[in-house]
């Protein structure tokens, strides 16, 4: 707070300059630890007295020059110097005392040093005890005193200044604190304006928005920017009053702002109706003004009207984009908006369908006609739909034009299809010929629906699926399909009447020669005597009347199933020609009725020409047709059935009824019989799966051909046999082996009457000897029972006499001979325990799964 220079002018130097000061009356003596190099310092000390020192005060502006005096630099130099100051006042003073010269060593020295110490500190003392020395003294005290008397009130003031200054600070802080609280009510109410500014706004809207609504000419309004602006601040303000349902007045406003945006889209659909009215009243005048050829009209029925589109599009995507149902609805519901975006669609398809559904009914009236298509199903369909699917996709285009999405879309392309099916349906229910029903349904199929593969895959939305459309004629065609199906069925399978030449066998074996050879084929003969071996495809076999030799698959179809049964025909042809024309489920419930059916009526078949002829030819018949059956039923992808299950409660009201007329309906002791006998339905099983009755069937036919061929060969030694009296095993034994060799040969001669496969003989003739062997096992444990209870001996193999019976393995080992099966042929011939073990189930259980054994 003071400068530095203040305080230097109250301190007087203690020595003047050597040009100012005056000249010294007195010199102090020299100090003892004065160095040589210090005498100009000497030269420079006090003198003057209090003149002196009172002209220093008057003329010296600053603090005495600062001196060092130097030290002595050793304790040697000292004793030197004091020797030498000795030696001086020795001579001058002549003193008495002990000499320097004649100190010896440092003790001497010592004891001569304290002799003279106080003579040396007394002459020390004489400059200082001058009064000019003392006045300074004096006058340094005073000054002192005055100084320090100066400081203590500088203190006061700087404390009472460091008061004042902790007071300004308290009233700063406070000023400071009392500013800050302005500042932040002043933040707090700007806020404030601003969000009652912010909210008011959701409220100011209202009065303007009603007004500009509501002014006449308001229609006009619509085709502005400022429209859709608009109708976006009625979504602000509605999204806040919901979002802010506390509010004073927040329903009444939302109600209020949810009339202006309905009356706002009311003026969109008002104007779109407008302008579409006008768009086709234009084009009816130009219509009817005047005949216009196919382009002309293409231009006024898609062009025209695509002029304006986009525009109208845009106005209409504002009540669409509002349409959309809110989170959390409940299913089914339907979105605020939604009656006025389908009331968009329905003036757009009712304006549409005006112009574009009479030409289509003009169009297909003139396909119904023509010569070409009046009287084909299937020319009628595809001309037909092939021009309204071309309607259709110009309809399709034109809409996303209209629209975006594709709501609405397929309501109004299928107004434009009902022309089609009223045309169509009539003629799908009044045919009869189940060729041109395949046919309808594999046109639609292959050309018009989607392929299931394909829909896994990305679909372009913007394309028509016109699948959808026609999907109803493909469930019409296939109604009839199954219908028709349905009706050949029962006329043709399960109600034929075999002819009698359907009948002959095995005269009707001679005239063709049948499938099943070494390669799984069919043998085809047109002619006696000629035999054609080719393969009989994977695929299923469709057979028509005009299917020639060779025309489609590569072998005579008419030749391939002429020797066939034909119900065992029909069914083949019925599955082929369904085949993949109908839904899967459908298809393998008609194919397992078609497989049921036609083993009945080879059973049938099999009991009249048992009747007609021999037992054998029928079950050769039986045993062939089934075989054939299984063959081609491999190539159709009939799936498992889960039987028909229904229950019987038959049961429940006849024993109802019989209580009640007894009397006895309320008796407790019938309960039990009510309970246990008659309450509970029988559960029925209509339907077994078709391929598990078929291979039941194939079984027991086998078991049942094996067992009455080996039944003629072993006659003479079975159970009845044995039972007459004077009953000779030997000539028993003699006349199986007869009869054995007699048969065998007929029997191979009748199997090649009826299958051509060397596998499936082979098994059959493995099968009757393993039969014969049983059927001789059982009379030879017979006859050794017999032996062993009367006392005799049975003799072992390779033992005992030529005319003796045989045991079980020495005939086993003449029947291999005998019958000479080849190759797979030979099964359960490895002795009497595996044959016996074995028995007939190796042979039915070796039908494979292609119709093969």
């Amino acid at each position: 707070m003071y400068d530095d220079a203040s305080y230097y002018a109250f301190v007087p130097s203690a020595y003047a300059s050597e040009e100012k000061a005056a000249p010294t009356k007195h010199r102090r003596k020299t100090s003892l630890l004065a160095q040589p190099n210090e005498g100009a310092q000497a030269n420079g000390s006090l003198t003057g007295g209090t003149t002196a020192v009172q002209g220093y005060e008057e003329e010296t502006h600053g603090p005495p020059k600062a001196t060092l005096s130097r030290r002595a630099q050793s304790y040697t130099d000292f004793h030197h110097a004091v020797r030498a100051v000795l030696r001086a006042e020795s001579a001058s003073d002549g003193h008495d005392g002990k000499k320097a010269d004649e100190i010896k060593d440092d003790f001497e020295f010592t004891e001569w040093y304290q002799s003279i110490e106080d003579d040396l500190l007394e002459a020390s003392h004489i400059d200082y005890r001058q009064a000019a020395y003392h006045d300074q003294l004096k006058f340094t005290e005073s000054y002192l005193e005055s100084l320090s008397s100066t400081t203590s009130a500088t203190l006061d003031i700087l404390s009472s200044l460091s008061q004042s200054f902790g007071a300004v600070e308290a009233q700063t802080t406070a000023f400071q604190k009392q500013c800050e609280d302005l500042v932040a009510e002043q933040h707090r109410v700007t806020r404030l304006a601003d969000d009652i500014g912010e909210n008011l706004q959701y409220y100011s809207y209202l009065e303007p928005i009603t007004r500009r609504l509501n002014a006449p000419g308001a229609g006009s309004f619509v085709r502005g920017r400022e429209f859709s602006d608009m109708l976006a601040r009625l979504d602000e303000c509605l999204g806040y009053m919901t979002s802010h349902p506390l509010q004073r007045e927040a329903a009444t406003y939302r109600s209020r702002y949810r009339l202006l945006l309905t009356r706002g889209l009311t003026l969109i659909r008002v104007h779109f109706v407008g302008a579409l009215r006008d768009i086709a009243q234009d084009v009816n005048r130009r219509i009817a003004d005047r005949q216009l050829n196919d382009t002309t009209m293409s231009a006024l029925l898609y062009a025209k009207f695509r002029v304006g589109a986009s525009e109208l599009k845009e106005t209409a995507q504002e009540i669409r984009k509002r349409a959309i149902l809110p989170e959390g609805a409940e299913p089914g519901a339907e979105a605020e908006y939604q009656s006025l975006t389908n009331e968009l669609y329905t003036s757009y398809s009712a304006t549409r369908g005006r112009l574009v559904i009479p030409l289509v009914v003009k169009k297909l009236a003139d396909i119904a006609q023509a010569p070409s298509t009046s009287k084909d199903l299937v020319a009628f369909a595809r001309t037909s739909i092939g021009y309204v699917k071309g309607v259709c996709s110009d309809e399709h285009e034109l809409w996303r034009d209209w629209f975006e999405g594709e709501d609405g879309l397929y309501d109004f392309l299928e107004s434009v299809c009902e022309p089609l099916y009223d045309h169509l349906r009539p003629r799908i229910i009044h045919e009869n010929q189940l060729l041109k029903l395949c046919e309808l349904c594999t046109l639609l199929q292959t050309r018009y629906m989607r392929d299931q593969d394909e829909e896994s895959e990305m679909v372009d939305l913007n394309q028509l699926d016109f699948s959808t459309l026609i999907q109803s004629a493909l469930e019409d065609a296939q109604t009839r399909l199954v219908f028709r199906t349905q009706a050949i069925l029962r006329d043709e399978i399960e109600n034929y009447k075999p002819k009698p030449e359907d009948l002959d066998y095995p005269i009707h074996n001679k005239q063709v020669t049948l499938p099943g050879s070494k390669h799984n084929g069919p043998v085809t003969s047109g002619r006696k005597g000629s035999v054609a071996e080719t393969s009989i495809p994977k695929d299923p076999v469709i057979v028509e009347e005009s299917d020639s030799p060779s025309a489609r698959y590569g072998f005579d179809v008419e030749a391939t199933f002429q020797g066939w049964y034909p119900t065992l025909r029909k069914a083949i042809w019925l599955l082929s020609r369904i085949y993949r024309l109908v839904n899967s489920a459908v298809f393998d419930d008609l194919a397992h009725e078609i497989v049921h059916q036609t083993t009945l009526s080879l059973h049938r078949a099999s009991t009249l020409i048992a009747a007609r002829s021999m037992t054998t030819d029928a079950q050769l018949f039986l045993l062939k047709h089934l075989l054939l059956l299984k063959q081609q039923i491999v190539a159709f992808d009939i799936e498992y059935v889960t039987p028909d299950v229904s229950f019987d409660f038959s049961g429940v009201t006849n024993t109802f009824y019989e209580l009640r007329d007894r009397g006895g309906l309320f008796d407790p002791r019938n309960l039990w019989r009510f309970v246990g006998g008659g309450l509970l339905p029988r559960v029925v099983e209509n339907m077994l799966d078709a391929k598990v009755e078929l291979d039941g069937r194939l079984r027991t036919i086998i078991n049942d051909f094996t067992t009455s061929a080996a039944e003629r060969m072993t006659h003479t030694i079975n159970e009845k046999a044995r039972g007459k009296k004077n009953f000779d095993a030997s000539i028993a034994l003699q006349k199986t082996q007869e009869l054995t060799a007699k048969e065998v040969p007929l029997l191979r001669h009748k199997l090649d009457e009826y299958l051509d496969d060397m596998r499936t003989k082979e098994t059959l003739v493995g099968a009757v000897q393993h039969q014969v062997v049983m059927n001789y096992e059982s009379f030879y444990e017979w006859f050794a029972a017999g032996k062993r209870a009367t006392g005799g001996k049975v003799g072992k193999k390779g033992k005992g006499r030529e005319d003796d019976v045989w045991d079980a393995d020495t005939f086993g080992d003449w029947a291999e001979e005998v019958f000479g099966v080849r190759g797979v042929g030979m099964i359960g011939m490895n002795g009497g325990q595996s044959r016996s073990q074995s028995g007939s189930r190796n042979v039915s259980g070796s039908v494979s799964r292609d119709g093969s054994m």
